[in-house]
């Protein structure tokens, strides 16, 4: 967990990488909440090669995440997604 996103993963019996975006009220209104969603989307297909494929992972917004950039969440996903074992180690 980070100031900035929050990551679930589990592993399951198909063969593919599915993915949750998650943004809640506290994080703003409309416009800051479809923009937390668009910097974790582009986050996430910057890293999408890396990964594992049999995993659900989710992934949900806090109230930074609107005003920061996607290499910035990156970075974070990266750290999150090492820890529980869904990322490829480098």
């Amino acid at each position: 967990m980070s100031p900035s996103l929050v990551t679930y993963a589990i592993k399951t019996k198909n063969n593919n990488l599915r993915i949750g975006i998650t943004t809640s009220k506290k994080v703003g209104k409309a416009v800051n909440r479809n923009r937390s969603r668009r910097v974790i989307r582009a986050a996430f297909y910057n890293i999408k090669a890396d990964m594992n494929a049999p995993y659900d992972v989710i992934f949900v917004a806090r109230t930074r995440t609107a005003y920061m950039k996607s290499y910035d969440i990156e970075k974070a996903m990266r750290e999150h997604l090492k820890t529980l074992g869904v990322i490829r180690e480098s």
